[in-house]
């Protein structure tokens, strides 16, 4: 493939939205380069490129062409480099409404994770900073007193939301046990984007032992210790079983510091 043609992700490596379309692409084989972002420093290229007056993650860059969101990324790469075999055409409709319940709680499960993580200011800004340039590091980490309560009123971090989101998070969790009782997929017999969905965006309680962040004693003790909730859930253990079945190592080539 040209550098023309070449695709380049744009990500956060603790975003499991990020997570979503990076699994996407390594499952269907499309070539691409990571560019890893500094979450604070990301908002104003992100905006720019995306173009659609959000700062989000991810986003894929062809050329001059450029996608934001992940469902929109799902929909602009089956169009280009289909037929997906994560995106059977005979079960598209149901495909995609599961991907979008899924992809629907995806800010709760960031929400409710960072409530008791911000506890934790060492490690947040080490995963913060993982693929920060030093003047990047020593951006984020000097101006942390105000990233905080900045991100924090983004996210809307604060008990009432993190509630909300709680019983939003077991709610589908309680539908996912209900759907895997109906076989090892979430449609057909083999694996979809709707398996791919639930299964990244769930992965940060899940803590499947494939994701470099997510997989840490200290991610699951200081961050997903919440999830105690839903420890002897089976939904969580489709989520780790899918990640072992499917997803094998993450970053087998690192990403480039954007």
């Amino acid at each position: 493939m040209s550098n023309t043609n070449a695709l380049t992700l744009y990500t956060i490596n603790m975003s499991h939205y990020s997570e979503k379309i990076r699994w996407l692409l390594d499952y269907e084989g499309i070539p691409y380069v990571e560019q890893a972002l500094t979450p604070a420093i990301h908002t104003l290229p992100m905006l720019l490129k995306g173009g659609r007056g959000q700062t989000t993650v991810p986003l894929v860059q062809r050329g001059s062409k450029r996608v934001q969101d992940s469902p929109r990324i799902v929909d602009w790469l089956a169009q280009e480099y289909g037929p997906l075999k994560s995106l059977p055409a005979e079960s598209l409709d149901e495909i995609i409404a599961i991907q979008r319940r899924f992809d629907a709680i995806g800010k709760g499960v960031a929400r409710y994770l960072y409530l008791p993580g911000f506890a934790h200011k060492a490690l947040i800004l080490d995963i913060w900073t993982q693929f920060a340039t030093p003047w990047e590091s020593r951006i984020v980490r000097a101006g942390y007193p105000i990233i905080k309560p900045m991100f924090k009123l983004k996210l809307k971090i604060n008990t009432k939301h993190v509630a909300i989101a709680e019983q939003r998070i077991d709610a589908e969790i309680k539908w996912l046990e209900a759907r895997i009782k109906q076989g090892r997929y979430l449609v057909g017999d083999s694996l979809t984007i709707a398996d791919i969905t639930a299964a990244s965006l769930l992965a940060p309680l899940a803590c499947p032992e494939e994701h470099p962040i997510y997989g840490t004693s200290e991610f699951r003790e200081k961050m997903a210790g919440v999830a105690k909730l839903w420890a002897d859930s089976p939904a969580l253990q489709w989520v780790r079983d899918i990640y072992a079945a499917h997803r094998g190592k993450i970053w087998q080539v690192m990403p480039n510091a954007a």
